[in-house]
Formats: C-alpha cells, structure tokens, sequence
C-alpha cells in the first residue's frame, strides 16, 4: 500500500476537536455536555447578514472575482478606513475564512523550510497551516504569571536566524486573551524593520477589547507598509462562523499580487458568505455594545469562578472570549477525558480544549486547559460547578 505524506503525518490533531467522540458517548450515555472547548458563540449573527442571504434573487450562483466582490472590498474598505487604517480595496483580498488567509499569506511569503517565530500558547491551527506550508515554526514562551505578556525583544533576538522570515501574532490573542499595547506591538515593529521580516497579525477578534483598552492594528504603525499583513475574517466579529469568509490586508503591493495567484487557483471565495460579509459591514454599533457587555460579563462570570477553586490560576483575559486556566491536575488531557467519560454532576459534564496543543513546544501547557465563555451566563455557571466538584475527585489531582 503507497506511504502517506509526510506532511500528514506531521499534521497535528485539533486539541478543541479530538475529544469529539468521548463526548459524543456522553451524549448518548445522556450526560449533558457544556462545550467550552470550541470558540463557536451563542450569540446571534446579525439580522442585516442573514436577511442579505434571505434575499438573494439571482437565478444564477456565480463565480465572484478570485479577490472577492469589488462591491464587498470597497465596503471592507471603508471598515478599515473608519478604524483609522488608510488602506483601499486593492490592498485587500477575499477569501475562504481567515484560516485560508494565512495559509495564503505563508505560501506567499516562505519557502519551505523558512522559520516563523510564534508566541506560545496560539491558535492550535497555526502549527497545522505551517506544516502545510513546509514552515518550520520556533516558538517563543510567554507566562501565565504575567497573563502571557509579550517577550522581551533579546527573547527575539536568540531565535532568528538566517532562515527566519516572520513572525506571527493573535492580537487579541486566542487561546489566551491577551491583548498588546501599542508599545508592545512598537517593539515587534522595530524588530522586523531591523531584521527585514514579515509581521502576520490575526487581528480576527478586533471589535472584542475590554475594560477600555484599545486594540491598535500593525496596518497603524508608519514604516511597516512591506512587513506587516493582517489576517481577518468575519466568523467571530459577527458570529457567523459558518459563513467561512475572511480576508488578507496588506499594503505590500507583491505580497498581495502573489496571493492573488493562490487565490485564482481555488477560483473564488463563497458567494453566499460574500453576501452576508459585505450586509454586516451595516450592522448597527449597538449590535457591538451589547456583544461586548455580555462577554465581559461572562468573562468575569468565569474568571471569579476558576479562581475562587482551590489550586487554580486564571489570568483576567483583556479580548477576544477565551481563556488559558492552570488546574491543579497531573495531566489536562487525561482529566479532559476523564470529565467526559467518567465524571458528571447531576447528569452534566463540561468539555474543555487541553492546552498542550496550543504550544508547540513539547510538554508544555501539560496541567493547563482553554476555556471559550461562548456559552450564556447560566450555562457557563453550571460548567463551573462541573470543574470544582471534578477538580475535589479527580485521581490525578496534584494539590
């Protein structure tokens, strides 16, 4: 029988899915499941996007242009233009998520075998679109005791070589929350100006920024107009993760015109996601305000609850809705299954996403969990109370 690749072999599995199936045996063993695992929100997607797709009167689903409809670029546009982003509709591109937006962007911008430095913990997919890729990734360790700050710049400095050519940041940060300051993102500035690197910001969490902090862009920073390449999608900013609609922004005039060639090769983008992507840009700021009241109440719902549990640490998230907790066990894995197979309260039980996947670094993260407060305020209590009476009888409990 021929060999697999060896790309797929490396190709990690999703610590937010893998457990699927043992909760799936819970359900059919009729335990009800708190997902906190997945960063799939409750909250509704706007009228405005989904009354666009209602509406739709065409007698023909067409192919848009491979960089996505002029239409919706020019909106996306306006957006950026708003946020104080001078940017124009050329410099953007369409596509299937922000996940087939980084995969652009690392095609368009390593070869094989280049070095991307990553802050860990990130976003577990990272490490797959590397692979895909042929990226080699180098990992820089952030704390949980100062909230997984960003390193100092001689942190940096140690890891790049001469095959290093980006960095790549969350800001805010999944799966930690973490959100830069604007000196923390001049730092990163000036260090790929001084080594001539590429700087990828996920910026997909952008509208959540709490307790009046403010999100700044690194399509903000003068200078950066080579380096610097956002990626961005809709799937969280307007929860509408199904839609599978995000985009490359950058000014880099070759950057852009060499993913366009990916892009022409898978064609075009979805033209229903297209469609409710370019509605939401009209969904009214109250929309945002009440999104963002409920996840800051639902953050510090959650955040008081870990931390009042005996031997649990919890940094206050400042973004996006997730969260990384250390528990006092021997090994999150092992108690994430074990709280799907073995456990339950009344008849519920919580799943989360054990940590280790989200460092690249080997055991790392091996007593650490992230949580997504996607779920209602009652919900997320009723998890909570799942993890403290776990936590009291779990085996491998370490305090």
């Amino acid at each position: 029988m021929p060999n697999i690749s060896n790309k797929g072999n490396l190709m990690p599995e999703s610590p937010i899915r893998k457990l699927v199936p043992y909760a799936e045996e819970a359900k059919k063993a009729g335990k009800k499941v708190y997902h906190l695992n997945i960063g799939q929100p409750d909250i509704e997607t706007p009228e405005v996007a989904l009354n666009a797709i209602h509406n739709f009167s065409n007698k023909v689903v067409e192919y848009s242009h491979s960089a996505g409809l002029e239409s919706y670029r020019k909106g996306l546009a306006h957006y950026y233009q708003d946020l104080g982003i001078d940017v124009s509709y050329e410099d953007l591109m369409i596509t299937t998520g922000g996940s087939e937006a980084l995969l652009f962007a690392l095609n368009s911008c390593l070869d094989a075998g280049d070095e991307i430095i990553i802050p860990e913990p990130f976003y577990a997919n990272y490490n797959g679109f590397s692979i895909s890729a042929g990226v080699k990734v180098k990992p820089i360790s952030t704390s949980i005791n100062n909230g997984f700050a960003l390193p100092a710049i001689e942190e940096f400095e140690k890891l790049i070589t001469p095959r290093t050519k980006a960095i790549l940041i969350c800001n805010p940060g999944n799966p930690t929350g973490y959100l830069y300051s604007k000196e923390e993102l001049q730092t990163l500035s000036d260090i790929v100006i001084k080594y001539d690197l590429f700087l990828f910001a996920d910026e997909v969490y952008r509208e959540f920024s709490y307790d009046g902090n403010e999100h700044y862009s690194v399509l903000n920073f003068k200078g950066l107009e080579n380096n610097a390449i956002v990626i961005d999608s809709t799937s969280k900013r307007y929860s509408m993760c199904g839609i599978r609609i995000g985009c490359i922004v950058s000014k880099n005039k070759d950057v852009m015109s060499t993913a366009l060639k990916f892009a022409q090769a898978r064609l075009s983008p979805p033209t229903f996601g297209q469609i409710a992507g370019e509605a939401a840009l009209c969904t009214p700021h109250s929309y945002f305000e009440e999104v963002i009241k409920e996840y800051v109440s639902r953050r510090d719902l959650l955040i008081e609850g870990l931390n009042k549990i005996e031997g649990v640490i919890c940094p206050k998230p400042k973004g996006a809705f997730y969260a990384i907790a250390q528990l006092p066990v021997d090994d999150a894995e092992k108690f994430s299954q074990w709280l799907l197979e073995d456990f339950d309260l009344n008849g519920e039980t919580v799943m989360v996403a054990p940590a280790t996947g989200f460092y690249s670094t080997p055991k790392t993260g091996i007593n650490q969990v992230r949580i997504a407060y996607v779920l209602n305020k009652d919900s997320l209590q009723k998890a909570i109370n799942c993890l403290e009476s776990a936590l009291k009888i779990y085996p491998g409990r370490t305090v």
